[in-house]
C-alpha cells in the first residue's frame, strides 16, 4: 500500500510539475510571437517609409529641387535597403548607371576640398552625364510613381 500511495503521488508531483513547464513554455512562445508580430509591424512601417521616401524623390526628380545625379543615389540607396529583386533593378537600372558614372565626383568635405577649377570641372562633367541620362532616367522616375517594394 505504501507503494502505491507513494507512486501515485510522485506521478501527481511529476504531472503538475511537467503541467507547470507546459505552461511557462506557452508563456514564452506567447511572448515571442507577440515579439516577433511587433517586429514584422516595424518592419512593415519602415519598408512603407522607404517607399514612401522613394515616391517624394521621383517626384522632385529634374524639377528643380533634386539633381538627376542625387535622386538616383539617393533612390538605388533605398532600393538596395528594401533588397529588391535584380527584376527591380535591372527595370530601374537609370538610377544604378547614373548613380554609378557619377560615383567618382565627390560630394561634402571633399567637394569643399577642390579648387574651384576642379569644382567647375566636375560641375560639367555631371551635368554632361545627366543630360546623357535624362530620358531614361525621366522614364524610370515616372515608371516607380505609385509603386511599392
Amino acid at each position: 500500500m505504501f507503494f502505491i500511495v507513494t507512486a501515485v503521488v510522485t506521478v501527481f508531483g511529476l504531472g503538475a510539475y511537467a503541467g507547470y513547464l507546459h505552461f511557462l513554455l506557452r508563456k514564452k512562445e506567447r511572448r515571442q510571437s507577440a515579439a516577433q508580430l511587433e517586429l514584422q509591424e516595424q518592419a512593415k512601417e519602415k519598408r512603407e517609409q522607404v517607399n514612401a521616401s522613394i515616391q517624394i524623390l521621383a517626384k522632385s526628380c529634374g524639377v528643380d529641387q533634386l539633381t538627376f545625379t542625387e535622386a538616383s543615389i539617393r533612390i538605388r540607396g533605398l532600393l538596395n535597403i528594401l533588397s529588391v529583386d535584380e527584376s527591380i533593378r535591372e527595370e530601374f537600372s537609370a538610377f544604378y548607371q547614373l548613380a554609378d558614372a557619377t560615383a567618382h565626383i565627390p560630394v561634402l568635405a571633399e567637394w569643399k576640398k577642390l579648387t574651384r577649377s576642379e569644382q567647375n570641372n566636375l560641375q560639367r562633367e555631371r551635368e554632361k552625364l545627366e543630360q546623357q541620362h535624362r530620358e531614361f532616367v525621366q522614364s524610370a522616375a515616372k515608371r516607380i510613381l505609385g509603386r511599392s517594394f
